[in-house]
């Protein structure tokens, strides 16, 4: 059997580089992508080298569909087939609604919203001639929960978890599952931006039923369940990783 190859988007740090790492650890070769960390990338494919296992670092911004077909042209030439699609990489403005710039708009939505639908076809056309695949994206409570300053980005994750469904339905026939894992707040780089980031934190270690905030390496869980046979018959859905605290009001 050929070796299997595993892209993940925004991959240098946080959740995307945990995801990246334990596929490493399964025995799949990497991509890792990333757009601007690239010290980050590195370091990451080195950890990945030293578990035994071929990484292959990319720069591509996702939010533009003309360097997504390039990153998968590279993808070709580097490995000449592609397994897994981890649908990682998100950015987004952090305002309040009335300060909303359409630039804001359409940043976010690019990188999280556009990027799924683009990449999910280019993965999708590798991962037919080898007889199918997995998609998994990265979703957060925001798309089904208010959350403050959080508009762009809860809109276009609301957005990744719709797509998802459309995927999961028109991508079976190719062999390809399709779903998506949300999260909780956790503690990655990316909550450095919230301009409410320690208010975030503290409410959800108070209140989550569970006792603690989500980590990285719960939603690592899910996303390596969903990329596992175990997972076959699972299609278009978003598991909710947050330790029970959407459940409450």
């Amino acid at each position: 059997m050929e070796q299997k190859v595993a892209l993940v988007t925004g991959s240098s740090r946080g959740i995307g580089k945990r995801i990246a790492l334990r596929l490493a650890e399964q025995g799949y070769d990497l991509v890792i992508n990333y757009a601007r960390s690239k010290q980050a990338a590195l370091d990451t494919a080195a950890e990945i080298e030293a578990l035994g296992r071929k990484a292959f670092v990319v720069k591509a911004n996702v939010g533009k569909p003309e360097k997504i077909k390039e990153m998968f042209e590279k993808i070709d030439e580097e490995y000449g087939r592609l397994d897994i699609l981890v649908n990682n990489a998100a950015s987004g403005v952090l305002r309040p609604l009335m300060e909303l710039e359409e630039s804001h708009w359409d940043w976010t939505m690019d990188i999280n919203s556009k990027a799924l639908l683009f990449c999910a076809q280019e993965a999708a056309k590798r991962m037919e001639k080898t007889g199918g695949g997995k998609i998994v994206s990265l979703s957060s409570l925001g798309s089904i929960r208010y959350l403050k300053n959080y508009t762009t980005v809860g809109v276009s994750k609301a957005a990744v978890e719709a797509l998802t469904r459309y995927l999961a339905v028109e991508l079976a026939e190719m062999g390809i599952a399709v779903n998506a894992v949300s999260g909780g707040a956790v503690d990655t780089d990316a909550l450095t931006h919230f301009p409410n980031r320690e208010e975030l934190l503290e409410d959800a270690a108070k209140r989550t039923p569970a006792g603690r905030i989500v980590e990285a390496e719960d939603l690592a869980d899910t996303v390596m369940f969903l990329l596992s046979d175990q997972a076959k018959m699972i299609r278009g859905q978003t598991i909710i990783v947050d330790g029970g605290i959407s459940l409450l009001t």
